[in-house]
């Protein structure tokens, strides 16, 4: 049963919002409560933590994602990437010989020695895009930890010839390293049933975050038939733009009486969690998902700028996480702390048996239709 709120949030838009200027870029945090009290409730079921232990990761993932900025301005052409150790609260940065260690380290940042810059792992990982990937193939990224690019291939398909094959081609890009998944990535998206947030055709899908005009979602729920529905069956809008394959985003115009509000549902499991800006998580950080099927879940930042290849075509520059999800939570919210972070895109497993999910970032929507995050 949905709560009052929850029923505000399904869309629409101010009247005075399309006077506003479209503006894509991060939305700086407010000086405010860390997060929500279900926040924190989710993140100590999901990660196995006390109350204060899940205050003080969020307090140490804000202060990483600050000195992740530095620290990558620091390195220079020595950068070899990121991520944050929930271990130690720090972040750790990776460069090549000849950085100034020195410097990194004083933006508070432990420092770690690599082969590979970032530049070299990012381009080796774009010569590899460019390959045709059978469907034993199910995603592939750097990982700046390993220095490498993980290939992830099913179990069941390890020994296929275009798997092999696709694997010594990737291997003449750059360092590759072959990892084992259970099952092939798919979208979660889901036929029509009750209660849904929104649907079109015959596809149920979430709701993303609150956009000035709108709200955005994943791409691959538009399936072109027209108007788009609230979950009362009312009228909402239509969809703008959408892009799937390559990419996995869309956006909605709202209107006829609906409204945009900028919360994250708890959809009468959880509070509502509210939404202060968009600045990007680093690898590592503790982050959340709300969907209209499993409603709140919580885990771990693990890779960016993953290629998924689903079996309708492969998505770039994915963030892979290992938040369960199911089919109807695709376009649903991913959030750390107050700041969104992307839109549910698809994966494998469900929330009993566990699984990954990978996010399509907020920040490349935004800049992608020139839409403002609506923002608390």
């Amino acid at each position: 049963m949905r709560t009052a709120l929850s029923a505000l949030l399904l869309l629409g838009t101010w009247a005075t919002a399309g006077a506003l200027p479209a503006s894509a870029a991060d939305s700086p945090a407010r000086a405010a409560a860390p997060a929500s009290s279900a926040l924190i409730s989710a993140m100590q079921r999901d990660l196995g933590l006390t109350k204060h232990q899940a205050l003080a990761r969020l307090s140490a993932e804000k202060t990483a994602t600050a000195v992740e900025r530095k620290a990558k301005r620091a390195a220079g052409a020595s950068y070899g990437g990121s991520w944050f150790d929930s271990r130690s609260g720090k972040l750790t940065v990776a460069v090549t010989r000849g950085a100034n260690t020195e410097a990194v380290r004083a933006t508070g940042a432990t420092v770690r020695l690599v082969e590979h810059s970032a530049r070299q792992l990012d381009a080796a990982k774009a010569h590899i895009d460019e390959l045709a990937a059978p469907k034993g193939v199910g995603s592939w990224y750097v990982d700046q930890k390993a220095g490498s690019i993980v290939v992830n291939v099913v179990t069941a398909n390890r020994d296929d010839n275009d798997v092999q094959a696709f694997l010594a081609r990737a291997r003449k890009a750059g360092p590759v390293e072959v990892r084992q998944i259970a099952q092939a990535p798919s979208t979660f998206a889901a036929g029509t049933v009750g209660g849904d947030p929104y649907y079109t055709g015959n596809v149920r899908c979430s709701i993303g975050f609150s956009v000035y005009g709108g709200f955005i979602t994943a791409g691959h729920c538009d399936q072109h038939t027209g108007a788009v529905y609230g979950w009362d069956g009312s009228y909402v809008g239509n969809f703008q733009g959408s892009s799937f394959p390559d990419n996995d985003y869309a956006w909605v115009n709202v209107g006829s009486g609906w409204w945009t509000v900028p919360v994250v549902l708890g959809w009468g499991t959880v509070s509502d969690q509210l939404v202060r800006g968009s600045v990007e998580a680093p690898v590592g950080a503790s982050i959340c998902r709300s969907g209209s099927t499993s409603h709140w879940h919580c885990g771990t930042v693990l890779a960016k700028n993953e290629t998924v290849n689903y079996s309708q075509g492969a998505v770039y520059q994915m963030t892979k996480t290992n938040v369960c999800a199911e089919p109807g939570d695709s376009g649903g919210s991913f959030i750390s702390g107050d700041q969104a972070q992307g839109v549910t895109s698809g994966g494998w497993g469900d929330c009993t048996s566990g699984g990954e999910t990978w996010y399509q970032p907020v920040n490349e929507i935004l800049n992608r239709y020139g839409l403002t995050l609506h923002t608390a």
